[in-house]
This record gives C-alpha cells, sequence and structure tokens, in this order.
C-alpha cells in the first residue's frame, strides 16, 4: 500500500472518531487515579504467598463467630464477611495473621461512578456499550496505521527507535510518544474489544458447573476446617475467594476459588468434591479488566493515565499538522491556461512546506511578466508552450517521493514530447537523514535521461528549509534566465523575541570574520549549541547562528559577506547597542553530560559553540578538538579562549589544519587521518563526536572517520551515528 492510503486511513479514522476517543481519553485519565488511590489505602497485606488458608481460619475463628466468606481482590486486600461475638453481620478488611479488622470497604466515589458510566456508555446503555466498543476497534486501527506511517518514515521497522528529525514541535512529540505509547495503546483497545464483546455476549460461553457426588463422605469423620491438608497447603496468594458452608447440612460445601480453577470442598473432611478449571473466555475477561482498568497496580494505572495524556495530545498535534499541511500546500489560482505557459513549476511535498518556496518563485516570476502556471508533480501532463520545467520537490522517509509525486516518474518516462525544454530541479531535505534530498536526485537523473530535456542548472540541494540557500539559487536562476528574480518569504509566526545588548565587537580579522559578544536584557534559558535567531528588518528573513555560552553571555563567529544583510549589519553594531533575536533549543547538539572522551571538529566559524562548550566544561571531561582555517592569523581570534581552556584542563589536545599556510594544503580531514587512534578510542569507548561548520567539511570528514571505522572498528560509520555518537551540526 502506497503512504497516502495509510495516511488518509489514518486520518479519516481519527476524524470520525475524534469525539468519543476524547471522551473516553478524559475519563480514562479520571478512572487511572482510582485504582492509584485504592493502593493508597493501608489495607494491602504483604507476603500473601507465606499465609495460609489455614491459618487465617485459625485467627478469624480466635475473633469471629462465624465465617461466610472470604475475599482477596487485585490490591492485595482480604475481605472478609462474618459473624461477631455478639451476633453481627459485619463486612470488612482483614488481617490474616491477627484477625483484626482494618477497616470497612469504602463506597465507590461520585466522580469514579459518573466517569465509569461515561466511559462504558455514554449514559446509553447498550448504544453507548457498541459506541464505544466500536471506538475502541478505531482506535486500534488508528494505532496499527500510525505506527505504519512511523516505519515508512524512519526508513523500515529496524529503524523505529532510530533518532527522529525534528521538524517541528507537533511532528516530533507526535512520533516520540507514539512509540512509547504504542503497546499500551493497543492494550487498552484490545481489552476494552473483548469486555464489550462480553457485554454482548459474543464471546464462547462455559460456565463452570460442578458435579459433586455426596456418597462414601462419611460425616463421622469429621475434621475442623483449619486442619484440611488442601488449606494447609494453599497460600492466599493463590486464593481469588473462599465461600464457607451456610449450614451444617453435609451436602453444603466449600466452595474454593483459585486463580486458574475451582475447588468444592467436602466441609467435614476435607475432601476435594469436585474440580474445574476456569474458562479461557473467563481467564481472558479477567485480564482484559485489569489491563484496561489498571486495577492492582499504580504502576500500571500510571501508563494508562500517560497514555490516555499521549492519546490527548495526539489529537491535538495530529490535527495541528494536518491543519498546517493543507495551509501550506495551497497553489496560487493559475491565471493561464497549462497549454499557455512557458514557465511550468512543479511541487512535490509530503508536509506541505514546500509549496512556500514554490509560491514564491511563482509570484516572482509573475513580477517579471512571464507565463507561469503551477501545480503538483502528481498533475504533471503534456505542456504545449513549455519552455521551461522547474522542480522542487522534498524526499519523504528513506528516499521515497512525497504524497502528491508518486506518479510523476512514471508520466514523465512514458511521456513523448516534440519539443526541447530546459529544467531545473531543486531538493529539499535534512542532511540528518541518510538519503538526503534521494527523490529529487532521481528526478534529476531521470530527466537526464529524456532525449527533449537539458538542464538550465545543475541538481540543487537544500538542507532545513533554509530559505536564504533557495535566495541564493534563485539569483543564479535570473542569471541564466536574464530574469531579476526578487524572492519574497512567507512571514511565519516567530520565537519569543529577546533585547540582547552588544557588549563586544572584534575587528574583522583576515577571512573577514569576527566575534560578536551579546548579553541578554534578562535571564533566558540556553546553552552552548542552541541557535540565535535574528531577523533583520530589511528582509524579514531569519539567519541562525550557532551559539557559545562563555561568561553568561552569547558569544558568535561571524563570517562577513560582502552582499550578506545580517553579517553586515551585526559588523556595524558598536558597544551597547540592542540586538532582537529569539533562541532555537538545539539539544541534539550540546555537549555530552555521560560521555568520558569526547571530539570536536569544526572550520571556520563553525568553531563558535565548542568555544561555549569547553568553556563549561567544568568537569575536564578528556576532550580533543580539530579546527581547520586558513592561516595563523584566522586562529588568532579564537586563541585566547582555546588557550584559556587548555590552561584549566578543559581542553586536553587541540589539532589545527591551515589551508593556506604553507604550499601543501592541509584540511581538517588530513588532521583526523594523521590523528586516527583518537576517534578509534573515543568510539569504541562510548564517547562523542560532534562536528560543526559548512557542509564540505562535513562529509569530507564523514569519508575519513568511515574508512576508520570500518576498516579498525569494523563497523559503518551510521551505526555510531544512529547511537548518537556522532552528532552532527551543518550548514
Amino acid at each position: 500500500m502506497t503512504i497516502s492510503i495509510w495516511r488518509y486511513s489514518h486520518l479519516t479514522l481519527a476524524i470520525s472518531s475524534f469525539f468519543f476517543i476524547l471522551i473516553a481519553s478524559l475519563t480514562g485519565i479520571v478512572l487511572a487515579f482510582e485504582p492509584i488511590s485504592k493502593k493508597l489505602e493501608p489495607y494491602s497485606i504483604e507476603n500473601l504467598d507465606t499465609i495460609s488458608v489455614s491459618e487465617t481460619i485459625i485467627s478469624l475463628h480466635k475473633k469471629y463467630d462465624e465465617i461466610i466468606s472470604l475475599e482477596i481482590d487485585e490490591n492485595d486486600f482480604i475481605k472478609t464477611s462474618v459473624i461477631t461475638k455478639e451476633g453481627n453481620n459485619d463486612t470488612f478488611y482483614v488481617d490474616p495473621i491477627t484477625g483484626n479488622k482494618l477497616g470497612k470497604p469504602s463506597k465507590k466515589k461520585p466522580i469514579y461512578k459518573f466517569a465509569t458510566n461515561l466511559h462504558r456508555s455514554l449514559f446509553l446503555k447498550s448504544t453507548g456499550r457498541f459506541i464505544i466498543g466500536f471506538v475502541s476497534l478505531l482506535l486500534c486501527l488508528i494505532a496499527v496505521s500510525g505506527l505504519i506511517l512511523i516505519i515508512k518514515r524512519q526508513g523500515g521497522f529496524l529503524k523505529l527507535f532510530s533518532k527522529v528529525i525534528k521538524e517541528n514541535f507537533e511532528q516530533y512529540y507526535h512520533i516520540i510518544i507514539g512509540r512509547y505509547t504504542l503497546i499500551p495503546i493497543i492494550i487498552i483497545t484490545v481489552t476494552g474489544i473483548y469486555l464489550s464483546l462480553d457485554k454482548f455476549s459474543l464471546l464462547p460461553s462455559q460456565k463452570i458447573n460442578h458435579s459433586i457426588d455426596f456418597e462414601g463422605q462419611k460425616k463421622s469423620t469429621i475434621i475442623f476446617p483449619e486442619n484440611f491438608l488442601l488449606f494447609k497447603n494453599t497460600k492466599l496468594s493463590t486464593v481469588k475467594s473462599i465461600e464457607f458452608p451456610f449450614s451444617e447440612d453435609e451436602e453444603d460445601y466449600f466452595l474454593l476459588k483459585l486463580q486458574n480453577k475451582e475447588l468444592v470442598i467436602h466441609q467435614y473432611s476435607g475432601a476435594i468434591l469436585s474440580t474445574k478449571s476456569t474458562t479461557l473466555t473467563d481467564l481472558f475477561l479477567h485480564w482484559s479488566l485489569l489491563l484496561h482498568t489498571g486495577k492492582g497496580s499504580y504502576i500500571w494505572a500510571s501508563i494508562l493515565l500517560l497514555s490516555c495524556l499521549g492519546i490527548l495530545f495526539f489529537i491535538y498535534s495530529g490535527f495541528i499538522m494536518t491543519f498546517t499541511r493543507k495551509k501550506n500546500s495551497i497553489i496560487p489560482k493559475n491565471n493561464i491556461k497549462k497549454d499557455t505557459a512557458e514557465y511550468v513549476i512543479l511541487v512535490g511535498s509530503e508536509t506541505g512546506t514546500t509549496y512556500s518556496f514554490a509560491n514564491s518563485l511563482y509570484k516572482a516570476l509573475l513580477e517579471n511578466k512571464q507565463k507561469v502556471f503551477i501545480t503538483s508533480l502528481n498533475n504533471y501532463t503534456t505542456y504545449k508552450n513549455c519552455k521551461y520545467l522547474i522542480i522542487l520537490t522534498a524526499t519523504y522517509g528513506e528516499g521515497e517521493a512525497p504524497i502528491n509525486a508518486k506518479t510523476f516518474l512514471t508520466k514523465i518516462k512514458n511521456d513523448a514530447i516534440n519539443h526541447t525544454i530546459k529544467y531545473a530541479v531543486v531538493g529539499f531535505g535534512s542532511m540528518a537523514y541518510p538519503k538526503f534530498c534521494e527523490y529529487a536526485i532521481e528526478v534529476n537523473q531521470t530527466l537526464q535521461q529524456q532525449a527533449n530535456y537539458s538542464p538550465i542548472l545543475p541538481i540543487y540541494k537544500i538542507n532545513n528549509q533554509s530559505f536564504d540557500a533557495f535566495k541564493y539559487w534563485a539569483i543564479e536562476l535570473g542569471k541564466k534566465l536574464e530574469l531579476d528574480l526578487h524572492l519574497k518569504q512567507q512571514v511565519f509566526k516567530v520565537n519569543k523575541q529577546y533585547k540582547l545588548a552588544v557588549t563586544e565587537n572584534t575587528n574583522i580579522n583576515c577571512d573577514n570574520t569576527f566575534l560578536v559578544h551579546l548579553q541578554p536584557s534578562k535571564k533566558i534559558k540556553y546553552t552552548s549549541g542552541d541557535l540565535l535567531s535574528i531577523r533583520p528588518k530589511e528582509d524579514n528573513i531569519e539567519r541562525l547562528y550557532s551559539i557559545g555560552k562563555v561568561n553568561q553571555k552569547i558569544l558568535l563567529s561571524i563570517k562577513k559577506h560582502e552582499f550578506g544583510v545580517c553579517s553586515n549589519y551585526l559588523n556595524t553594531l558598536n558597544k551597547n547597542e540592542l540586538v532582537t533575536a529569539s533562541i532555537k533549543q538545539n539539544p541534539s547538539f550540546h555537549f555530552p553530560k555521560k560521555a568520558k572522551e569526547i571530539v570536536l571538529i569544526a572550520n571556520g566559524t563553525g568553531i563558535a559553540p565548542f568555544l561555549g562548550m569547553l568553556h563549561e566544561n567544568h568537569k575536564q571531561v578528556k576532550t580533543h578538538l580539530f579546527w581547520g582555517g586558513r592561516t595563523e592569523k584566522s586562529y588568532k581570534i579564537y586563541s585566547k579562549f582555546i588557550e584559556d581552556s587548555i590552561e584549566k584542563k578543559q581542553l586536553h589536545n587541540l589539532h589545527i589544519a591551515y589551508s593556506q599556510e604553507n604550499t601543501t594544503k592541509q584540511y581538517v580531514q588530513d588532521i583526523i587521518a594523521v590523528n586516527e587512534e583518537v576517534i578509534i578510542s573515543v568510539l569504541k569507548n562510548k564517547g562523542c563526536i560532534l562536528i560543526c561548520g559548512s557542509v564540505a567539511m562535513m562529509n569530507a570528514t564523514f569519508k575519513v572517520i568511515e574508512k576508520i571505522t570500518v576498516s579498525k572498528l569494523h563497523t559503518p560509520i551510521d551505526y555510531f551515528k544512529k547511537s548518537n555518537q556522532i552528532k552532527t551540526d551543518c550548514y
């Protein structure tokens, strides 16, 4: 089945059952507190597996005139009904050793009565019971379809618990919480269905009927119950209940219900008159009730509580993702017909975010008075006057086509056009995925194989929805087309903004790089490795800078570009001037707390977060820094931070590569290859490698580390990536 079928099934089931699942979850949360509160009552008896039925009967007979029944519930509370010495009938919880009364069973609280009735039947009796049972089935199907979607997204069942790429809050925690609540939710739904089937008598019915023969049992052989061999050998931990004979008639008997069988016992001889095993139906029913309600286990009740909270979050996050996808997937209304257009933009998107890029390009072409037509990749057909085909597509999961691009490759291969079309392909994705922009690559290769298609530009890949990168590509496209493509970014909701005061702004060094120190105006939660988001007023386009936290200040290392709006703006700031910015948490790139040895790899300005991490390495974890710059002068602006870290033993080894200092160029990957024993030691001993800087450096470094891990550790680099021993924050 295609991913679209599973997604639509998942969504349809969720929408159709939304109201009832909401009620069931809310009441489930309330009811989860009942077994927890029961467990807090002081009536539970420990070590029931050491106390025999015989001992209990002796202690009760000493205190009370007659025993009517004994019952042990899921909480290990022992409830007995007796006739007291004063001749009164009483029911209470009892201590089986002393026979002392512990307390009276409490009545069910009104809130639990209300929640139970609403949860079971919506106050609609049998009709409500049927609805709730059916909703349990739907929720089970939702859980299964959700599991399949996660498996598809992660790239296979074996990668179900591999690292989840955080694209946004709702998507990330929808998957994370879904993975851990899947089994409890399936248990809740399956047991709910089973209990509903029992209510409507749809389960196999086999009542326990005892066939008792009193012949041969002599009344003259009288043994007191506490002396029954069976009672001496039966521990309370195996007992559900005991019904005592209600008269002295020989045909009245003890009925002993154990966990897996019932026994009829002669009241004078202690002989077993009949034994019947509990039916599978009743056994499953018993466990279904326990698993569905959490009775007898505050741990399981707490898991059910968290699962119900998880379901509420799924409702919220699922609809947020759906609405966001729908909102982002809006295509501008085409003002011309497809066969009139000279420019055709085809979009492939799983979550809808690629549409915002396509829309900005569409509007820029219209502003240049061009005839443009825009649609999704699945809608590809012939375009009679098309001169330029521009494809913007994301990749889903492990290199799959997005939901609205599934049929494109088949259509393009079968389409025979009789004129030349120039094309450009832009891929959107995350470098955190092994198959970065894989579908865009496949589209580009397919077009290369078509006789009448020729490229305007090589395939271009964009990491993490970078509008700056897209803007750069559009400039290059405009040069080829002799158009001035001025893209406008869609304005999205931004994180909370803070005022940061400039405390120092260094002079530009030989590499056009400089350092900015910023002091927050009030306390902000951030650490080295997080990101500072700045949106200059000139274009309102977000720029992200990796943060180094030094002396409670934000340290940024920035390269000034000739036409860089934000870098030029930051470079002109004077001391005490204010910068408006927001913090983006980046927990997957923080200094590891538990690793015993760490390698930091950076080039250029990518060293910024590492300067902060070293400064905060108070535990003096053994740390190696590999850094690449152009010349020794490139290193000068960072030297005081690094030398201070070496002096305080926060940095143990420093390795620097200079690419323009000598006739022989040396890069970061070169000094890593020379010091391969460091990489081997760190990875072998569960240490961690952090990489920050350019994507080109990261890729070159990966190749060297791959050689080391395969040849020396006999393990592919992907293993260390998935186990979070290798972390990256590259651009």
